[in-house]
């Protein structure tokens, strides 16, 4: 995960192994200001990544703000598709 201008780019697997860490560094990520999750550099997902995604749309509105994610995945689309929340990554 790296920060370039308001923007988080994410890179590897976004699983169950990676989850602690990520919520940790994404919800720093939204306390200095990121309003954007790119998931262009995203390999494997499990549902953790729908959690995570939700966990950090909670963190930036409890600041009174949003966050919004670029470039995500098919197998994520379809994973929130199957969990009835698609309109809440798109």
């Amino acid at each position: 995960m790296r920060v370039e201008d308001q923007t988080v780019r994410l890179e590897g697997d976004l699983t169950l192994e990676q989850a602690t860490r990520l919520l940790a560094e994404g919800n720093a990520a939204i306390g200095s200001g990121a309003a954007a999750f790119d998931l262009a550099g995203v390999g494997r997902v499990d549902s953790s990544a729908l959690s995570l995604m939700l966990s950090w749309r909670r963190r930036a509105a409890s600041e009174g703000r949003t966050v919004t994610f670029q470039h995500v995945p098919d197998s994520l689309h379809s994973l929130a598709k199957l969990y009835g929340i698609g309109e809440l990554i798109a």
